[in-house]
């Protein structure tokens, strides 16, 4: 079957991915509430600090060195479909070499990221770097089923992995056998059946006589060096605390973090699903449609998520108590606090996806970079002083003008008006529509 043949049936309405993503990020939230519970209440604060502080690095690292090749290839393989041969091969090569590099740099760099931990986790935490490469070809191989409409194949993959770590935790559970490391390896083997079912899922685009070009790495380059800052900033605004409290703080307070970090993003299921399609299916489009998309979504969206948040922030302290145990219930205000910044961020990147679609990826990383800079010092302030809840004041700051940039950055750059933002009715009549319909195709 051909290439063509196969996104043209894979393709579907931008309803329907939404539902299919958001279906997989449900799935992938429960798993990882499960996984978070079982390591959480085994291995308590100060073992799940341990953890962390190993298994961080690996996807860390691989998303902070992308260059902005995935976000490149999705615009390109839209874009000019007739150089797919040579630019899924030059991704997949530099996306390669790259997790290499980054492996080898971030294993000489690690006992100064962690210099306050055990040197045998500073040992594990090197030696699991070898997964690097993979989490970076992992990526690529998730931008090329999306820009061909595969967004249930790369939902897929994505379940996978978490799916992967809870059933060897399971195991281990049932020999009595969990420690931090065992632990650790149960977050890693996990990208090995990603990667095969990837590589199984993209080999039909591929095509074998296509060979690594200057041209078409040039090309990725041109774009994706632009993208590459919203990447590199997405990362650093999801995972910069973490890297700063594990190098500040104590393990067990690292361990709580954690925690409260992965129950606030449970919030931001349905953002993260519309983030990840909206790009694909924006570009190509005309401005004003791409306002009109843009609009619609962030309204919906936020809508949803402020609902979550706020159901997650009344039942959140019952929720600790009752799942991970009562070490974990003095972290709750900075679960609160998390949770409005989470619904906060997920907007952003949400209105992000504009500037990609209309090719000013490197506006939107400018003003992304500015909001994302108080971060840091903010952290460093705030963290030694107030511990996590300082960590989580620190995003919150820093979210909030990463928020007034961008709408500020709409009649600047993009001379267009903000989309609005305030909820319509129609939309969610709209929604269930569109809803509707997708259930009722075969």
């Amino acid at each position: 079957m051909s290439p063509e043949r196969i996104s043209t049936q894979a393709k579907g309405g931008g309803t329907r991915a939404v539902v299919q993503t958001v279906g997989a990020r449900l799935l992938i939230q429960v798993i990882n509430a499960a996984t978070g519970i079982l390591t959480a209440r085994l291995l308590q604060p100060a073992g799940r600090g341990e953890l962390a502080a190993m298994i961080l690095w690996s996807l860390f690292l691989a998303q902070l060195t992308t260059f902005g090749i995935p976000s490149s290839l999705v615009y390109f393989l839209r874009s000019r479909p007739d150089r797919r041969g040579d630019l899924i091969t030059s991704g997949l090569v530099m996306a390669g070499v790259l997790g290499v590099v980054t492996a080898i740099i971030g294993a000489v760099l690690m006992p100064e990221f962690i210099s306050k931990y055990p040197h045998w986790v500073i040992r594990d935490a090197q030696w699991l770097l070898v997964i690097t490469p993979i989490c970076s070809l992992t990526f690529v191989g998730r931008a090329i089923l999306e820009s061909h409409g595969e967004f249930g194949a790369s939902n897929l993959a994505q379940s996978l992995s978490p799916l992967t770590t809870l059933i060897a935790l399971l195991f281990l559970v049932a020999l009595h056998r969990v420690t931090v490391l065992g632990a650790g390896l149960c977050y890693i083997i996990a990208i090995f059946p990603v990667a095969a079912l990837l590589a199984v899922r993209v080999f039909p685009y591929f095509d074998p006589a296509a060979r690594i070009s200057k041209s078409g790495c040039k090309l990725l380059l041109s774009y994706g060096v632009r993208s590459y800052w919203i990447d590199l900033l997405g990362t650093l605004s999801l995972q910069v605390d973490q890297v700063l409290v594990v190098s500040l703080l104590t393990a067990a307070d690292m361990g709580l973090y954690v925690v409260m970090l992965s129950l606030s993003r449970m919030a931001n299921v349905f953002q993260n699903a519309v983030t990840a399609v909206l790009f694909p299916k924006a570009t190509g489009q005309s401005t004003e449609r791409i306002r009109e998309l843009t609009g619609r979504a962030a309204r919906v969206s936020l809508t949803i998520t402020a609902c979550a948040t706020f159901s997650i922030g009344v039942i959140g302290p019952g929720l600790l108590r009752i799942f991970y145990g009562k070490d974990y219930t003095s972290a709750a205000g900075c679960l609160r606090i998390l949770l409005l910044e989470v619904t906060m961020s997920g907007l952003v990147f949400i209105l992000a996806q504009a500037f990609m679609a209309l090719d000013r990826p490197g506006t939107v990383s400018i003003l992304q970079g500015i909001g994302l800079g108080f971060s840091v010092p903010l952290m460093l302030l705030l963290i030694p002083r107030f511990g996590i809840t300082g960590a989580a004041y620190a995003l919150l700051i820093s979210t909030t003008a990463r928020l007034c940039f961008i709408c500020a950055g709409f009649p600047i750059y993009l001379k267009i008006r903000v989309p609005d933002l305030r909820p319509r009715m129609d939309d969610y009549t709209s929604l269930v529509r569109s809803l509707k319909r997708s259930t009722q195709k075969p």
